[in-house]
């Protein structure tokens, strides 16, 4: 029986969609970061306060990773570090886009967040981007002591691509000697570039925020040839053993194209002996956590995604 849409999930798309069903793609990846960047700016939600926020620029691989270090208006003792990718297809997205989404993690949690403003495709493409995340995690970790955390206490988080990412940072951290993870936090991610599953083909047409037209962009723009699309640092249902990775909180979304292989992935985890909590939430779209001032369940996923935060960096 398909599940209906929730009341305040249909008001905020009604709107979105009223001169016009919404979507992400464009004719290129500059008027896509444009039309969300004009989505942004249109949108009535205030930042909540924190106690500060600092840019900041640290050497990658291939030049300096702008970074933004969000200190909570209340910090735990100890506190962790957890380390946020934005979603946005590895082609949009940027530190304001996911500023309101780190706030709210950062005082939930009481942990300092710090988002990652990695190269974005098609300009970078594979594997820029999991190449910068990586070494921003590990930057974190060699100067967790300065941001006034423990190096012992890092999470990794994010959302659509970001939480490919956030996976992806797992794998590498496990496989190239860490750091050692507490918790993957990943909101409907996104896992395979095959686009084949059901919850692909149920939302194929534009309206619900994402469709698959907008991954087969977005993945198109991503992956530097067909190959890479058996790499697991870009695809994680790729992986040979995904054993050993840290525990997993994985949320999806009922109406999202990305709901079946976020939760296959969390099946797969769990196969392998992860600690995975997976938890869908009926009635939201691709994107509920960001619109957590006009949505309960947004407000219940980052409830959610805080309580588990607090508890992987109390052990």
């Amino acid at each position: 029986m398909a599940v209906a849409l929730d009341p305040q999930m249909k008001a905020f798309l009604d709107a979105a969609n009223a001169d016009g069903p919404m979507f992400l793609r464009s004719e290129t990846a500059e008027q896509a970061r444009a039309k969300m960047m004009a989505l942004l700016a249109a949108s009535p939600s205030v930042p909540p306060e924190v106690y500060s926020v600092e840019d900041r620029a640290i050497a990658g691989p291939h030049g300096l990773i702008p970074i933004r270090v969000y200190t909570p208006a209340e910090a735990r003792t100890p506190m962790g570090i957890l380390m946020y990718f934005h979603g946005g297809g590895w082609v949009l997205g940027n530190l304001d886009t996911h500023d309101i989404v780190c706030r709210n993690l950062a005082n939930g949690a009481g942990c300092v967040v710090v988002a990652v403003d990695y190269r974005l495709a098609p300009e970078h493409k594979f594997p820029a981007a999991p190449d910068d995340c990586y070494a921003a995690t590990k930057w974190a970790a060699a100067n967790a002591a300065a941001l006034g955390a423990d190096a012992g206490r890092i999470a990794v988080s994010g959302d659509s691509a970001g939480g490919n990412l956030a996976t992806v940072v797992a794998l590498m951290a496990r496989d190239r000697g860490g750091p050692r993870l507490r918790l993957q936090l990943l909101f409907y991610p996104a896992i395979s570039a095959a686009n084949d599953t059901p919850s692909q083909r149920e939302f194929a047409a534009d309206g619900f925020v994402l469709s698959r037209a907008d991954m087969e962009w977005f993945w198109n723009h991503y992956l530097d040839s067909p190959a890479d699309a058996k790499n697991p640092l870009a695809c994680p249902n790729q992986a040979t053993s995904l054993a050993g990775l840290p525990p997993a909180l994985v949320l999806t979304a009922s109406h999202d194209p990305l709901r079946d292989e976020g939760e296959a992935y969390a099946a797969a985890m769990r196969k392998a002996g992860v600690s995975v909590t997976l938890t869908r939430y009926d009635g939201v779209t691709h994107g509920f956590i960001s619109f957590a001032e006009l949505l309960d369940k947004g407000r219940q996923g980052i409830a959610q995604a805080s309580a588990a935060l607090r508890d992987a960096f109390a052990r």
